[in-house]
This record gives structure tokens, C-alpha cells and sequence, in this order.
């Protein structure tokens, strides 16, 4: 609860007490993140009963905890003269394919080394209608997801980009290596996605989700893998992720949705943005980029390939 000063406020019930006060406040408050509660406390911008408390403060029942959100600071990606894989670009906008670990736009705890701050190296002038965080970003793929992807340079590429995204008419087909046999050869996943009910850091299949398709067919089978592609008929937050570990089969890699043995030595998902396809806002024509896997995935297929010929 937040009274009329701004000022968050709330009270200990007693089922509560014994949490760590870090702890406690990232789960009342889930929009707030661990780190961001914890430098409020450091700041000494949190009181309990009245008094600064560290994070590791154990609460009790009845405490009054009372705190003020900081005055947010105005923050404006830079430029930063990071290399780029670019595929194509002209006036309007520019194709790069991301490498893995590479996050896409500034935000917290990512404020340098983007691929935002390397494009504003490159062409210094991208879309402004996202604002000066997210400039020309239309859409994403994850810091651990590698591949195409098409950023806006002016609003009227990025209000025709966006328009298409919207109507599901981009061809978005991306590579996985899942774990286990899928028994289709191809399938459909139509299910709802929404934020986890208790790890606000997760996506989940979830009641009252937003609708989210992913049609996948097997390209190679291994023994225990299978080399899937899948199209992206909707665009919701880690949608292939949260649907392969839906019907059984997370990405390898994938600690966030999948189990934490990782036998093919992969860091992060083994999940890859193939192809994109989408019509040119200016002249109307589609186009379509298409890249190869990355190096880490190739690996770990002749790793697989070179254990099925020893069985």
C-alpha cells in the first residue's frame, strides 16, 4: 500500500515473520527486483519500525516497514563501438544477426554492451518511438538467443514493422536442440502464456495468458535429442522456451525452463533465430534473411552426431 506522500507502507502478519526483509518485500512486491529493493535499503531510503535495518534483517510480526522509491534518473543509451554482424541495411532499417549473450536494449543491470549501444555507433540515427532506451527496437529475442533480427532506423519503418508484427504476418523460424524424442514428427503448441504465478521472473502456461502458437516440425533426430524448427505464429516472451518445456521437451541449455545437467556443456538455450521475413515498410516488397547456426550449436551436434556412431 502507498499513502498519499508516496511513501510504500506495510505491516508484518504474523504468518510472515522469521523472512529475511530483502527477501519478504521482492515477494510483496514482485515488480521490484531483489537487487532494486536492496539498493533502496542501502540507500537508507527503508525504515523498520522506524529504524535502518540491513537486508538480511529477519522481520516479526507487527513491524511497520515504510519506504520511497528513488527519483528516477534520466538515462539515455551512448554509443558504444561494439562490432556487428549486419545483413542488410538502407535508410529505413538495419538486419543484424545478434550473437548470443548480447542483450538486445539497455535496462537494469544492462546499461552498456547492447545492441542497441553498438547500433548507435553504427548508424547514430534509429526509430525514437520506443524512447531513448529502446530506440528502433521493434522486437526481441533474448540475451541467449542468437540470430536475425531487424531494427527501425526511422518511425515510419518502425510503425510499419510494428503494424506487421501485430497482424503475425513476419516470418519469424527459428532452430532448437530439445531434450527426449518428440513422437510427431511436426506439431502445433497453442497455449495461453502469462507471467509465472510465483517466480515473476518466469513465463508460464497460464490461465488467462495471452494466446501464444508455436508450430514446430523435427529436422534431425538423435538418440535422447531432436533438432526442431519452429515458427513463431505469435511473439510472447520466451514463447518457444515455455512451450517445448510445456509438452516435455525444454531446450538444452535452457536452466530457467529446463533441468540444470547440462551433458553438451551448452551455456544458455540452444535456440537460434533462423530466418526472418517480412514486407519492406518503404517499397513493399518482402524480404528474407536467413543465417547459419552459431558455432556453440554446431558443436553440439557433431557432439551428438559422433556419439551415435560409436553406439
Amino acid at each position: 500500500m502507498m499513502d498519499d506522500a508516496g511513501v510504500f507502507v506495510c505491516q508484518v502478519l504474523p504468518a510472515e515473520a522469521g523472512a529475511r526483509l530483502d527477501l519478504f518485500l521482492a515477494e510483496k512486491y514482485p515488480d521490484l527486483s531483489r537487487s532494486r529493493i536492496q539498493g533502496i535499503i542501502s540507500d537508507r531510503l527503508l525504515t523498520v519500525n522506524q529504524k535502518i535495518e540491513k537486508p538480511s534483517y529477519r522481520i516479526r510480526s507487527g513491524d511497520r516497514i515504510e519506504f520511497k522509491m528513488p527519483e528516477p534518473t534520466p538515462l539515455e543509451a551512448e554509443p558504444e563501438q561494439i562490432p556487428l554482424e549486419v545483413l542488410y541495411e538502407d535508410q529505413d532499417l538495419v538486419v543484424v544477426n545478434k550473437p548470443q549473450g548480447m542483450v538486445v536494449h539497455p535496462a537494469e543491470g544492462n546499461y552498456s554492451g547492447t545492441l542497441v549501444n553498438a547500433l548507435l555507433f553504427h548508424c547514430r540515427d534509429l526509430s525514437g518511438i520506443n524512447g531513448r532506451l529502446r530506440p528502433g527496437i521493434v522486437h526481441r529475442i533474448d540475451k541467449d538467443t542468437s540470430g536475425v533480427l531487424v531494427v527501425a532506423k526511422t518511425d515510419f519503418a518502425h510503425q510499419g514493422l510494428a503494424e506487421q508484427i501485430k497482424r503475425h504476418s513476419v516470418a519469424r523460424i527459428y532452430t532448437a536442440l530439445v531434450r527426449g524424442n518428440l513422437a510427431d514428427e511436426r506439431g502445433t503448441v497453442d497455449a495461453p502464456i502469462g507471467r509465472h504465478p510465483v517466480d515473476r521472473k518466469r513465463m508460464a502456461v497460464v490461465h488467462g495468458g495471452r494466446r501464444a502458437v508455436t508450430h514446430y516440425r523435427v529436422l534431425k533426430r538423435f538418440r535422447g535429442y531432436d533438432l526442431i524448427e519452429a515458427r513463431l505464429e505469435t511473439g510472447r516472451t520466451h514463447q518457444i522456451r515455455v512451450h517445448m518445456a510445456y509438452i516435455g521437451h525444454p531446450l538444452v541449455g535452457d536452466l530457467r525452463y529446463g533441468p540444470a545437467d547440462n551433458k553438451l556443456g551448452l551455456q544458455g538455450q540452444a535456440l537460434h533465430a533462423t530466418t526472418l521475413g517480412f514486407v519492406h515498410p518503404r517499397t513493399g516488397d518482402y524480404i528474407e534473411f536467413s543465417v547459419s547456426l552459431p558455432g556453440r550449436m554446431e558443436l553440439a551436434l557433431r557432439q551428438l552426431e559422433e556419439n551415435s556412431l560409436k553406439e
